[in-house]
C-alpha cells in the first residue's frame, strides 16, 4: 500500500510539480491548502483535479492575522525589520500540514520549497541547503526537528526554477508558466507602506538626523526605512547617504556618509533545528544576516535562548529584526532575531 503523504498546494507551480514528482515516487498525495483570506482556492483545486489527488482546505485565517499580520505591524511600530515567512512557516503552515498528517495518518508532509532533509551519523534529521541557487531554508530554520524528520522537499535536488517550470510543461500542467508569488503573500500589490497605514501601523513623520544628533530633514515615518538603506532618503549631503540607525523612542532615523557594518550582533529567541552544535558552549558557522546567498564566517556564543555572534569580517547592515540564520556546509543548524 502506498504511503500518504500531506503536501501543501497553493495552486502555484512549485507545489503542482512537487505534487506530481511524490506521485510518481509512489506516494498517496493528498493536499491542502492553506485558506488565510487571501484567495487562490480555485487555482489550488484545479491543480488537484488537474493531477487526480483530494484537497483539503485548513482554514487558519485568524491565527495567520493574530501570528503573522500582527509581528509583521508590531516590528514595523518598533523599528524592526521583519520575515513574515519565518514566523508563518512554524506556526500556521506547517503546523497546518502536520495536523492534517496525524488526521488521516500520513507519515510524511511535503511542501514546494526548494530544500532539502538528510541524517547524521547518529540518525537525527537535518535540514539542508537546496542544491539550487534559489535556496529557502532561511524562511525555514525555526522548524522543530520533529517536523523536518517528516518532510520531504521534492524540488530540493532541482537545479532551480527553469528546470521546474519545464517539467511542469512536461507534465502537462497549465500553472507551467505562471507568475511567481509575491514575497509577502498578504501584499501582492507589493505596497508595504500601504498596507501598514490601512492596518494602523504607519508611523508618523519625524526628523532625519545625523550621529550628532542635528536635523538634516524629516523623514516620513520610520516604518518606510531600514538599516542600510540608501535609495529615497530625499537629503541633500556632500556624498551619498545611509541609513545608520532607527530610533523609535525619539521617532528619529539616524543618516551617516559611512555605510553601516557590524563586526558582532546579538540575537534572541534562538531556534536550534540541530542543537548539538550548541551542546559543548561556542563553535564556527557561516552565518546569513538575511534572505541572500551570502554567508559569512563567525563564532557564535550561545547563552540560553540568545547567542552573541562575533564575524570574522564585518557585515553589511543587520538589521534588527531579521534573522541570523547558522550553517555548517548545507547542514541548518538554527538562528534566531537580531537586535
Amino acid at each position: 500500500m502506498a504511503e500518504k503523504i500531506v503536501l501543501g498546494l497553493s495552486g502555484g507551480v512549485d507545489s503542482a510539480v512537487a505534487a506530481a514528482r511524490l506521485r510518481a515516487q509512489g506516494f498517496e498525495v493528498h493536499g491542502l491548502f492553506l485558506e488565510v483570506g487571501l484567495g487562490g482556492e480555485e487555482a489550488a483545486q484545479q491543480t488537484a483535479d488537474d493531477l487526480g489527488i483530494p484537497l483539503y482546505i485548513a482554514h487558519r485565517r485568524e491565527a495567520f492575522e493574530q501570528q503573522v499580520c500582527a509581528y509583521f505591524a508590531d516590528s514595523f511600530r518598533n523599528a524592526r525589520t521583519p520575515n513574515p515567512c519565518v514566523v508563518c512557516n512554524p506556526l500556521i503552515k506547517f503546523r497546518a500540514l502536520t495536523d492534517y498528517a496525524d488526521e488521516i495518518g500520513a507519515p510524511y508532509i511535503a511542501t514546494g520549497h526548494y530544500a532539502r532533509t538528510g541524517r547524521d551519523a547518529a540518525g537525527r534529521a537535518l535540514l539542508l541547503r537546496a542544491r539550487a541557487p534559489k535556496d529557502q531554508t532561511y524562511m525555514m530554520h525555526r522548524l522543530p526537528r520533529k517536523t523536518v524528520a517528516r518532510c520531504v522537499f521534492p524540488l530540493g535536488e532541482s537545479a532551480g526554477k527553469d528546470e521546474v517550470r519545464e517539467n511542469a510543461r512536461e507534465i502537462g500542467l497549465a500553472v507551467a508558466d505562471k507568475p511567481d508569488s509575491m514575497d509577502i503573500c498578504f501584499i501582492p500589490d507589493g505596497d508595504v507602506h500601504g498596507w501598514l497605514e490601512r492596518h494602523g501601523a504607519a508611523c508618523p513623520p519625524g526628523n532625519f538626523v545625523d550621529e550628532q544628533g542635528n536635523v538634516l530633514g524629516r523623514h516620513k515615518g520610520i516604518h518606510c526605512y531600514t538599516v542600510g538603506q540608501r535609495k529615497g532618503l530625499g537629503v541633500a549631503a556632500e556624498g551619498r547617504l545611509f541609513v545608520h540607525e532607527l530610533r523609535p523612542e525619539t521617532n528619529e532615523v539616524v543618516l551617516s556618509l559611512e555605510d553601516v557594518f557590524r563586526k558582532e550582533i546579538e540575537v534572541q529567541n534562538v531556534h536550534y533545528i540541530a542543537p548539538e552544535y550548541a551542546e559543548n558552549g561556542a563553535f564556527s558557522c557561516e552565518v546569513r544576516v538575511r534572505f541572500s546567498k551570502r554567508s559569512d564566517r563567525a563564532t557564535v556564543y550561545p547563552d540560553g535562548d540568545s547567542a552573541r555572534i562575533v564575524f570574522e569580517d564585518a557585515v553589511r547592515a543587520p538589521a534588527k529584526g531579521q534573522s541570523a540564520v547558522l550553517y555548517d556546509g548545507d547542514i541548518v543548524i538554527g538562528g534566531g532575531f537580531i537586535i
